[in-house]
């Protein structure tokens, strides 16, 4: 890929990333404070400011070498994860599944937004590619987050969840997986389980709501 291809997917994919990071980590210190922890709050991360969430490595570097390392067919990278003290949460096993789920579950909802101004951008005949492409690039970013943050394994959001569904003598098993946790997504990642066995359907059915969700609009806005 020459220079100029790069910077211009750069530019489109840099604005839904940066909402996508943001608005996951900030929903996850606001729910965290709603339910009893001013942890995050007290650190300033309940904000959206990007600057706040951004991991220089994690958000910057490692996806532009995974980017050139495999051109472009891998990407994966990661954000500041917002400090939640889950001892200081009123019912703590409960309320981390409603903590954990915030982020994902702001991800979907800026999926369907970014999908409603692609249909905006249509009905208004805008032809700009640069505008289209950030849009159906917002639509992919916010899904890939929620569907990946899912996945069933501490520390990733789902792995919260299935912590805070289990019993407690298994939960606490569970989640001694956590410090091994990260080191077993990225091995099953790169063997491709979780590509096809859990982003490919996730990612699928999430298209498969957003149209359904978008049907309303496009009657009104494309006739």
């Amino acid at each position: 890929m020459d220079a100029s291809n790069l910077i211009q997917t750069i530019l489109i994919y840099a604005l839904p990333v940066l909402f996508a990071i943001t608005v996951h980590e900030a929903a996850h210190g606001y729910v965290a404070r709603h339910f009893g922890d001013n942890t995050a709050l007290m650190m300033g991360r309940i904000t959206l400011n990007p600057l706040k969430h951004i991991d220089p490595i994690g958000t910057i570097l490692m996806p532009l070498l995974l980017y050139f390392a495999t051109s472009g067919a891998f990407l994966f990278g990661y954000a500041k994860p917002v400090p939640v003290n889950f001892s200081h949460l009123r019912n703590p096993k409960r309320d981390m599944i409603w903590v954990a789920l915030a982020g994902p579950l702001a991800n979907f909802i800026q999926a369907i937004l970014w999908a409603l101004v692609l249909i905006v951008l249509v009905a208004f005949d805008v032809n700009e590619r640069f505008f289209l492409a950030m849009a159906k690039a917002g639509v992919m970013v916010n899904l890939v987050m929620w569907a990946f943050n899912l996945f069933p394994l501490p520390p990733l959001d789902g792995g919260r969840v299935l912590v805070g569904l289990l019993p407690w003598k298994q939960a606490q098993w569970f989640a001694r997986l956590e410090p091994y946790g990260f080191f077993i997504v990225m091995g099953l990642v790169i063997m491709g389980v979780v590509s096809t066995f859990w982003l490919q359907p996730l990612m699928a059915a999430g298209y498969y709501v957003i149209s359904l969700l978008m049907l309303p609009f496009r009657a009104l806005l494309l006739g």
